[in-house]
């Protein structure tokens, strides 16, 4: 596919902007757009969880054309031994806590403007994985229909990495080569925000 990128300077809001993923996309955003650094305990504070904490969200920061999501996870739990409670906390955040996200965006977004949510990609089953399997499956179906019933000419994309080589290591004791480096999935994430695609998913 080719993306066509726009050399507008726009006002991007990152959420999860300190984490592993969200600090590369911030850098990576940062030379061409002004970028409003959103996270837990970031400059602007927001929790994906908390549906007043959005609104807030949205009310502090103004004139945007584009919102990325990259502070998202899912825990992984075992089916059999997981309570009611920990999985419906396990889809709270990085499910309906990006499609809350998603629909404040889209009722404060320049026109033309665009959001990028964040899922995830197992190359194989995952031991514990059944429930971030539901989610990212979940995500990859709300971007592909709701990119159909957006107005005004806005667009959303989901970037589904699979592991990030900086994790493995920094966290995990594991070698890089078995997974993408953290500024080739940003780069992913400046192709949605500047390019035209709608509805697509981009998986390492």
């Amino acid at each position: 596919m080719v993306i066509a990128s726009s050399l507008r300077r726009m006002k991007v809001l990152v959420v999860g902007a300190t984490g592993t993923i969200g600090s590369a996309v911030v850098e990576a955003l940062g030379p061409s757009h002004e970028v409003v650094r959103a996270a837990l305990g970031g400059p602007v504070r927001v929790d994906l969880e908390a549906p007043t904490s959005l609104d807030l969200l949205f009310d502090e920061v103004s004139g945007l054309d584009a919102v990325v999501c990259c502070g998202t996870s899912g825990p992984l739990v075992d089916l059999g031994t997981a309570t009611d409670e920990a999985v419906a906390d396990g889809v709270r955040g990085k499910l309906l806590g990006q499609v809350a996200l998603a629909q404040r965006a889209v009722r404060h977004l320049r026109y033309g403007g665009s959001i990028t949510l964040t899922g995830g990609t197992f190359a194989t089953p995952l031991a514990g994985g059944s429930l971030g399997a539901l989610i990212n499956t979940g995500l990859e179906g709300f971007v592909c229909n709701t990119a159909a019933e957006l107005p005004r000419g806005l667009r959303i994309n989901l970037i589904s990495p699979g592991w990030i080589s900086e994790t493995l290591v920094l966290d995990l004791g594991r070698d890089a080569a078995d997974g993408t480096p953290v500024a080739r999935v940003a780069e992913a994430y400046v192709r949605a925000v500047e390019g035209t695609m709608r509805g697509q998913v981009w998986r390492s």
